[in-house]
């Protein structure tokens, strides 16, 4: 579809909803469609954010963040190669976003699924709000402490035992602690 052809699709709702979340894949692989389309829906009047792994550099494409109100950003986990060794590249890139994004005031959603097999989520959680907690006055940044189901996923993460719901109360505990009010356990 044509950046249009989404917008009239998106026009029939739009009596009903205030914004709208553009995701993939990864939405930053069709930039200039993406560009469009924000374009065209902020001259509705509709609110744009971007969901994204990270891996796009937004503190490089002023034009794009201009239009997107935005981002959701995952961050799977602080620790480079713990990152890497599930996703097969580093995540230098996901953090230089987190600081760019917290400090443009651009930053909607921080999302973390915690796999305890996979990641060290407590460290995770307290460097990420490391970065954020100074900017929550700027935008109250959410950040959603997501439970690993083993639904959907490749077969190698299928045998993995998802976080308990005590371990997930307690990161977003921490979370709070840290200087993040607006994290929720999802």
């Amino acid at each position: 579809m044509a950046p249009q052809q989404v917008m009239e699709e998106v026009a029939r709702n739009q009596p009903f909803i205030r914004g709208i979340t553009i995701s993939g894949g990864e939405c930053t692989r069709q930039r200039d469609f993406l560009l469009e389309l924000l374009l065209l829906a902020r001259q509705a009047g509709l609110n744009t954010l971007l969901d994204s792994n990270g891996s796009y550099d937004f503190s490089a494409d002023a034009e794009l963040m201009a239009v997107a109100d935005g981002v959701m950003l995952d961050v799977k986990a602080w620790d480079s190669v713990q990152h890497q060794r599930v996703t097969g590249r580093d995540n230098a890139a996901v953090l230089a976003n987190l600081f760019w994004l917290a400090q443009a005031g651009k930053l909607e959603e921080v999302r973390t699924v915690v796999v305890p097999e996979l990641f060290d989520a407590e460290q995770t959680v307290r460097e990420v709000c490391r970065v954020i907690a100074p900017y929550i006055p700027l935008r109250n940044t959410r950040y959603k402490i997501i439970c690993y189901r083993p639904f959907g996923v490749r077969q190698e993460y299928r045998g993995l035992t998802p976080p308990s719901a005590e371990q997930l109360a307690q990161l977003c505990q921490l979370a709070q602690s840290c200087g993040v009010p607006n994290a929720v356990v999802v």
